[in-house]
């Protein structure tokens, strides 16, 4: 009986290795082994945001934002092909009462009210609308940058917060090339630096590099890759092996570039599972590897910081784990996960990108059949008890 026991406790063992169950840190224990690391906490909030008007629905819900009102900016994809077909959007295809898609750009207040709603390709033909939607970001004036990751997305749009045309960055249709200093390469997110003055774009899923542009002219002023390098063979072998170095160059996508307080830029390799660290020149800090067991879309998708000065945490989507990583930033060591496949509040399909508010509040979207916004609501310091998908709702607390 002894010798049976073994026998199962072992092909269960196995058999959880496989299916990639506790990746990060290997087998990394679900409970904490002591209460003496402090963390931020969250609840989800299932009544955020509020019904939109119109019978108006999301789609792809691609980009978050937070602007210094506190209102979130959200961008998701509106076209036709982003629903099922008449069934969801029978509305706008003229067969049913409900429901059609709602405008690009959404705007919300902290409650959750919707405060505008805007986009599109316009009639006029003045700019181009992306292929497809892919990141937001609401610089210090109010103004509003927008990327995309179709076919001919090589370029950025920038309006006013109400969505006054302002320009484009980038020719666009250009062939891949990613040492180009006049195009981009379906640039995933955009992130500004206030105090230089310059917008980094996570360039992204057909470029393997960082590149950065003046935030008052768009003027294109520097580009690098990955472990700093300026000169960037698109052609370069960037298999990722998980237990082996990572590829020389970016694999990519290229999904996030966001600057600190204090003069680091943390870049997300997605598909190598891995964030590299830089100075805003290009030069290259550190690497970090999470959840390195995981294959197709990776680990490493947007991150966000905490709100304090010193930002001492980062907020990391797992888009393909389908949870949110807490990270302490000075070892950035994961202290805990919160998160799980599903379709209820606080669960997730892919969360795609991330943001926080100035109450510490988190926000993550969802892409794919996900569609939607979350608002996870800041709890305050508290000991981490569990390290693996710590629930997020309030009876789960008690």
């Amino acid at each position: 009986m002894t010798k049976i026991k073994l026998l199962i406790g072992s092909t269960l063992a196995v058999a959880l290795v496989v299916l990639g169950v506790g990746q990060s840190k290997l087998q990394e224990p679900s409970i904490a082994q002591s209460d003496d690391v402090m963390a931020p906490h969250f609840l989800v909030d299932p009544l955020w945001p509020k019904p939109l008007p119109n019978h108006w629905i999301t789609g792809n819900t691609i980009g978050v934002d937070v602007d210094d009102r506190d209102h979130i900016f959200t961008v998701h994809r509106n076209t036709e092909n982003m629903f099922g077909g008449r069934t969801e959007i029978g509305l706008a295809m003229g067969v049913a009462e409900c429901c059609t898609p709602a405008p690009p750009i959404l705007e919300y207040d902290l409650e959750g009210n919707l405060i505008n709603a805007w986009g599109g390709p316009p009639e006029d033909g003045s700019y181009v609308w992306p292929e497809s939607n892919h990141g937001i970001e609401v610089a210090p004036n109010g103004d509003v940058w927008i990327g995309g990751n179709g076919g001919p997305d090589s370029h950025v749009l920038v309006f006013t917060r109400d969505g006054e045309y302002i320009r484009t960055i980038g020719n666009i249709g250009e062939p891949v090339d990613s040492n180009s200093t006049t195009h981009f390469g379906r640039v995933a997110e955009i992130a500004i630096d206030p105090s230089a003055g310059e917008a980094y774009f996570a360039d992204g899923y057909t470029h393997k590099r960082v590149a950065v542009v003046d935030v008052a002219t768009g003027a294109f002023k520097r580009y690098w890759g990955a472990y700093g390098t300026t000169t960037i063979d698109d052609d370069a072998d960037v298999t990722y092996t998980p237990g082996e170095p990572g590829p020389r160059q970016f694999r990519g996508p290229v999904h996030c570039a966001e600057p600190s307080n204090d003069g680091l830029v943390y870049v997300c390799d997605r598909g190598a599972d891995r964030v590299q660290i830089f100075r805003p020149d290009g030069t290259y800090v550190s690497e970090h590897i999470y959840n390195p067991a995981t294959l197709a879309q990776g680990s490493t998708w947007d991150i966000a910081f905490s709100p304090d000065e010193d930002q001492e945490f980062i907020y990391l989507a797992d888009g393909q784990n389908f949870k949110v990583s807490i990270i302490d930033r000075e070892s950035m060591e994961v202290l805990y996960t919160f998160g799980d496949g599903g379709r209820q509040p606080g669960l997730f399909y892919a969360p795609h990108s991330i943001a926080t508010d100035s109450e510490g509040n988190i926000y993550t979207t969802e892409t794919y059949e996900g569609k939607r916004v979350q608002k996870f609501l800041y709890q305050g310091m508290r000991p981490v008890t569990v390290r693996d998908r710590a629930p997020t709702w309030p009876a789960d607390e008690l």
